[in-house]
């Protein structure tokens, strides 16, 4: 089942018997085992409500069997149990057992479950190929947590923003999103900020989020690129400088802007030989709306400049680690080269 359609069921007051939870967007996961508990009602622990992950995970089917006393239904979380993870070439046996008696357990007894249980898997990753995967979702609702892609996330803030009564352009809800990064907690903090500081039926323009917004480091690194390529030193020294006010650290600041140049040299590449710039980078769902930034900017290199960029930035590493350059007048001197 998609997300949303998850969330619309359980806004609707539907609630099922078995549910499995996993993947990586984990604030959208959290939320909607927080609809479940509390559409449940009432959860008394050791007796409506039962928490099981994997040092007591083999009680579970016991868990399930023993009455909710003085309760028409028990709520059972099993959290990060390892029950539904891919097995490595040494085999926990007890699990396996485990896996394979719940699997038919599920199987012979789903209408005493529907009757006196919900029971909630929540995993960071599953093997969908085994038995207990597949009896799960015959008899339940699955759900994968992918991170969202852009036009998701841009719909869930306009929704938000919609139910403040206030109004974002599209352009500026991209920017927003291109500005704070992709992760759903901090989005969703950020957008609160803005729509505190625009008020109902005002607006959210850009200038509020350069103001008002942290800005992702992936972000700034972007900024201080577009400077570099541009030839603009003193606005690229001024960004980098910023950063070290903002307290980044110099080891990350340099990692990142490593990774970013990489980044751009992989583009160069894949533009070279006609290939799929999103596959050559490894990039997520919700990452995909940089690949235009990420031509844009490897536009502003050649092919040999990239490549000794990232050879300076290396060289810079060892010799500040063996203690022959001061980082800050190692990554300034970078810029300066190339500006």
């Amino acid at each position: 089942m998609r997300i949303e359609d998850l969330e619309k069921e359980l806004n609707n007051g539907i609630l099922k018997s078995i549910y499995l939870l996993y993947g990586e967007e984990l604030f959208l996961l959290e939320n909607v085992l927080k609809k479940i508990r509390n559409l449940f009602g009432e959860c008394v622990k050791g007796i409506n409500y039962i928490q099981i992950d994997d040092t007591n995970i083999g009680e579970i089917i016991s868990d399930i069997e023993t009455p909710a006393f003085g309760y028409a239904k028990k709520l059972i979380i099993v959290r990060n149990s390892g029950i539904l993870k891919k097995e490595g070439k040494k085999k926990n046996t007890e699990l396996t057992k485990i896996k394979e008696r719940l699997a038919e357990y599920i199987e012979k007894n789903n209408k005493l479950i529907e009757e006196s249980v919900v029971l909630v898997f929540v995993e960071e990753d599953v093997d969908s190929r085994i038995k207990l995967f597949k009896t799960i979702d015959k008899f339940g609702t699955v759900c994968n947590f992918e991170y969202q892609k852009p036009i998701q996330i841009e719909k869930r803030m306009k929704t938000i923003c919609n139910a403040y009564k206030v109004k974002i352009s599209d352009a500026n809800l991209r920017y927003f999103i291109e500005t704070c990064g992709t992760n759903m907690q901090e989005l969703i903090n950020e957008i609160r900020k803005l729509i505190e500081y625009a008020g109902e039926n005002g607006t959210i323009e850009k200038q509020d989020i350069d103001s008002l917004c942290i800005k992702k480091l992936e972000s700034v690194i972007f900024d201080l690129t577009d400077n570099l390529g541009k030839k603009e030193t003193n606005k690229a020294l001024q960004v980098l400088k910023n950063l070290i006010y903002a307290k980044e650290p110099l080891q990350k600041i340099l990692i990142t802007l490593y990774n970013h140049f990489k980044k751009l040299y992989l583009t160069k590449i894949a533009l070279r030989g006609n290939k799929d710039i999103v596959t050559s980078l490894n990039l997520r769902p919700n990452q995909v709306f940089l690949v235009n930034k990420y031509k844009m900017q490897a536009s502003y290199f050649k092919e040999n400049e990239l490549k000794e960029i990232l050879q300076n930035l290396r060289d810079l590493d060892y010799n500040y680690k063996i203690g022959l350059i001061d980082l800050q007048i190692g990554l300034e001197s970078i810029l300066c080269r190339y500006c």
